[in-house]
C-alpha cells in the first residue's frame, strides 16, 4: 500500500492534511498552528514529493527520508509542516487497524487531568483571578496556568510590577487545594528570573515555564539549580540534538515539547524516551485548541513519564 494523493485545507492559522493510499485507505492530520498557509506551501514542496508512491507503514523511515533529502533546511517549518504527515499516517493507522491512536502507541484510552490555560497578558491579576474562580466553579478544573512577564520581553514585564501582583493575587484568590503554574515566554535574565522564583514559592506555585529565553540553556540551568519549583521548557525546541543536551545536562525539571512543531508523533515519542531514561517527566505544550490538543491526548496515556496535566487553553 503506497500514497497516492495528499491533500491540504488551509487557512492561515491552521492547516489540516489528508493522505489517500493506492488502495483508497485515508487519514486525516493537522501541521502546526501560525502562518499556516506558508506552511502548507512548504508541505507541497518539501514534503510531499518524497513520500507520494511510497510506502505508508514505516514512519520513522519514511519521514528520516525526508530530512535527510532536505537536509539543507533543518528549521521549524520542515518539521510543522511534517507534522501534518505524520498524524495523518498514525490516524489512518488507527482506522485501518480500528484502534485507537493511543493504542497504536502502547496505551490505554483513559481520563487526563488538565489545567486551564490562560493565554492573556492584557489582562489584571483581579480580571483573571476571577475567570479562573468561575471556570473552577462551572467546571471544577482544579489547575491553571497564568502568564508572568512580557513575551521575549527583554527583562520587562508587561507592565511595571504585574508580575508581582498577578503570583500574590492568583494565590490569594485560589484555594491551596489548587494547582498554580505560570510561564514567562522567555521573559527574563537569570538574576530577576530567580527573585520571582522565589515569589512564586512563596506563593504556592509549582511549575515555572521558560523563565528565560528558550536560545540561552545556560541561564535557564542557572534557575533551575537556584530554585526548588519545577522549572519547565522545550516549546520552542524541535532538534533532537538540542533536547539531547537539554536532558543530558537537566536544563529544566520538566520537559515540555509541542508534538506539532516536532513534527509529529513519532519524533516527539523519541524525545518522551530520552527523558524517561533520565526520569525527567514530560508535560507537552498544548495551548492552541485543534488537534494539537487530540493528539496530545493520546500521547500523555501512552509514555510513561507522563505529567500530571494536560494543557487545555481557556480561551475558546
Amino acid at each position: 500500500m503506497k500514497i497516492k494523493k495528499l491533500e491540504t485545507f488551509t487557512k492561515s492559522f491552521v492547516s489540516f492534511v489528508k493522505v489517500t493510499t493506492d488502495t483508497g485507505e485515508v487519514g486525516y492530520g493537522q501541521m502546526s498552528t501560525y502562518h499556516s498557509d506558508i506552511t502548507a506551501q512548504i508541505f507541497h514542496k518539501q514534503i510531499a514529493p518524497w513520500v507520494l508512491g511510497k510506502p505508508w507503514d514505516d514512519f520513522e523511515d519514511l519521514e528520516s527520508f525526508i530530512l535527510e533529502k532536505e537536509h539543507k533546511f533543518p528549521g521549524s517549518y520542515v518539521l510543522r509542516a511534517m507534522a501534518g504527515l505524520d498524524t495523518a499516517l498514525w490516524d489512518m493507522k488507527g482506522r485501518i487497524e480500528k484502534k485507537p491512536v493511543v493504542s497504536l502507541l502502547g496505551g490505554d484510552p483513559g481520563r487526563l487531568k488538565i489545567y486551564g490555560s490562560s493565554m492573556k497578558r492584557d489582562i489584571t491579576p483581579q480580571a483573571e483571578a476571577d475567570r479562573f474562580m468561575r471556570l473552577q466553579d462551572s467546571l471544577g478544573i482544579k489547575a491553571f496556568k497564568y502568564r508572568i512577564g512580557a513575551e521575549c520581553g527583554r527583562n520587562e514585564d508587561e507592565w511595571p510590577g504585574r508580575s508581582e501582583e498577578i503570583i500574590r493575587t492568583i494565590n490569594k484568590n485560589l484555594d491551596a487545594n489548587t494547582s498554580k503554574l505560570v510561564d514567562a515566554n522567555s521573559c527574563f535574565a537569570p538574576k530577576r528570573a530567580i527573585e520571582l522564583g522565589h515569589i512564586l514559592e512563596d506563593n504556592g506555585v509549582s511549575h515555572y515555564e521558560e523563565p528565560c529565553p528558550y536560545w540561552e540553556p545556560e541561564q535557564t540551568l542557572e534557575v533551575t539549580n537556584a530554585l526548588n519549583i519545577d522549572v519547565t521548557g522545550g516549546e520552542q525546541d524541535c532538534d533532537l540534538r538540542v533536547w539531547k543536551d537539554m536532558i543530558d545536562r537537566r536544563i529544566v525539571n520538566i520537559i515540555q515539547p509541542d508534538i506539532m512543531y516536532m513534527g509529529g508523533l513519532t519524533r516527539s515519542l523519541k524525545v518522551a524516551k530520552m527523558a524517561a531514561d533520565a526520569g525527567i517527566p514530560c508535560t507537552p505544550h498544548a495551548a492552541n485548541l485543534s488537534l494539537v490538543t487530540v493528539c496530545t491526548m493520546h500521547f500523555l496515556k501512552a509514555i510513561p513519564n507522563a505529567g500530571k496535566y494536560l494543557e487545555f487553553s481557556i480561551e475558546g
